[in-house]
This record gives structure tokens, sequence and C-alpha cells, in this order.
């Protein structure tokens, strides 16, 4: 099972209130990177995403502006 650290990130669901920016631009800042895993809660348990084309889209659209 996987933990977060320093280079991994959970993330529950992708919500307008989540700050996914500021995740991807600190990885990016990062020297060695990072991943940020949508669908995991805070355990590291996999709960799913309930559209995950739709997420994708809007976490690619989010992140290029």
């Amino acid at each position: 099972m996987l933990t977060e650290t320093n280079r991994i990130e959970f993330k529950r669901e992708l919500t307008r209130e989540l700050d996914i920016e500021r995740e991807v631009v600190a990885f990016l800042n990062y020297h060695e990177g990072g991943v940020v895993y949508i669908g995991i809660d805070d355990s590291g348990n996999a709960v799913g995403v309930k559209d995950i084309d739709g997420d994708i889209l809007k976490t690619k659209d989010r992140i290029r502006m």
C-alpha cells in the first residue's frame, strides 16, 4: 500500500475547493517531482472516482490555465 510522502499526495476527489494547481506547482518546483493520486483517501485506500474521463479533462484544463 502507498503512503503519502513529500513526493506522493492523495486526494479523495477532484473538487473546486481542491487547489490542485498548487500541488502541481509544488511538485514542478521540487527537483525530484511528485505524483498526485485522485481517488485515494488519506489512509491510502482506493475510493475511486465517479467520472474518470471528466476528472482527467478538468485536471488538464485547470493546470493549463
